[in-house]
């Protein structure tokens, strides 16, 4: 039974550029291996790595692996002249609202940031999710008649921006961005968790929830040992999840198991993200953004280790596998079979997994100058 399992498949990486473009100026993360841009690109059954690449401010690395039977997270850097931009979406419920998110978040940020030429603040930020979420909305109100599932998927956002000496970081759900930060001059590297994370089974969400909601005494109920809002979902903040935000998307034909017994008098869940302003120093080395599928089986300490203790070429990768491994241990199995498990069966070992690290040049930073080429790169869209 096992074995049947066990199969092994090739995932494939479609492009989705005009003529399957696959380099950094205009990039598809995928493709065959080999060398992009000055880095390696391979997969390794259902994970995709970069070992490394350049952007405006520094050096990258990126990786994903597949758990689900359709990718659920997607990713972006977007980097050049204004700036640096990085977003990692962890959908829930399908695919479609991550997919959305992806393909315009970072767009309205700029179109929003143009308006005050080019300059960014946490304002600006706020707006490009405001206008996100609204054209999200508007989407699943069209397709209401033909595909009303589409008001039961949504999505965490976690966005880094630098901008100048700045990093701004803002978030939706239970993503993670942790700085990596010297310690003096002694070698080591300390962890700093830069994001919050809205899910239910914080405490100081669920106090948030219930200060929100005093009126109601099932705003998070305990469900088989988990926290969820109204005993249904996890996370407090989304971009999507319309079913928990406005009335008109739940009920029929909505499947029952989203639908509320009561009145749904104001929104459950909110798109409105904490956002926090960071001056970059000289002591701040790197930073590790991932989906929760990583947090899940690496604490913050640990990943920053493995990033500091390894050559930058890879890092992302080197963490993934550091998950799996740790996923596997759990199940008391090895990691060599963890690896040919198929997707879909192998979201009951782990959750799809995104990681971006990025590596500052302070060099650059200080001087208010960015590398050349643009690079604008994001995960393939599975088709």
């Amino acid at each position: 039974m096992l074995r049947g399992l066990m199969n092994l498949f090739s995932l494939c990486w479609k492009p989705f550029g005009p003529d399957g473009e696959n380099h950094e100026t205009n990039g598809v993360l995928g493709g065959g291996g080999g060398t992009t841009g000055g880095s390696r690109e391979g997969k390794d059954g259902l994970l995709w790595f970069r070992d490394i690449g350049k952007y405006g401010s520094g050096e990258f690395s990126m990786a994903v692996v597949q758990a689900n039977q359709v990718l659920e997270d997607q990713s972006q850097i977007e980097s050049g002249q204004f700036g640096t931009f990085v977003g990692i979406y962890d959908g829930h419920g399908g695919p479609e609202a991550a997919r959305y998110v992806c393909d315009h978040l970072f767009s309205n940020f700029r179109a929003i940031t143009a308006e005050s030429h080019g300059v960014v603040t946490a304002e600006t930020i706020q707006r490009a999710f405001r206008q996100t979420e609204e054209g999200f909305t508007t989407l699943v109100s069209e397709l209401w008649g033909s595909r009303p599932s589409m008001a039961t998927v949504g999505t965490c956002c976690l966005v880094g921006v630098i901008y100048q000496q700045r990093l701004f970081i803002a978030s939706l759900g239970d993503s993670r961005v942790v700085l990596g930060k010297k310690v003096g001059n002694t070698g080591g590297m300390a962890a700093m968790q830069l994001s919050t994370e809205h899910n239910a089974n914080i405490e100081a969400i669920r106090h948030e929830l219930k200060e929100l909601h005093p009126n109601d005494p099932q705003i998070v109920v305990l469900k088989h040992g988990v926290w969820r809002v109204k005993g249904i979902i996890q996370v407090s903040r989304s971009i999507g999840d319309l079913y928990m935000k406005h009335a008109q998307y739940n009920r029929e034909p909505i499947n029952a198991k989203f639908r509320l017994p009561e009145p749904m008098n104001m929104p459950l869940l909110s798109a409105n993200p904490t956002i926090i302003s960071h001056p970059l120093h000289p002591s701040d080395s790197f930073l590790i953004f991932a989906s929760d599928g990583l947090w899940e089986h690496l604490s913050n300490e640990k990943a920053v280790d493995i990033v500091h203790s390894h050559p930058r070429a890879g890092s992302a990768k080197r963490l993934v596998k550091a998950a799996l491994q740790e996923a596997a241990r759990k199940r008391e199995m090895r990691y060599s079979d963890l690896r040919k498990i198929d997707k879909k069966v192998r979201r009951h070992f782990h959750d799809d997994i995104t990681v971006i690290v990025l590596f500052f040049n302070h060099d650059l930073i200080s001087r208010g100058a960015v590398q050349d080429p643009p690079v604008s790169i994001r995960s393939a869209l599975e088709h």
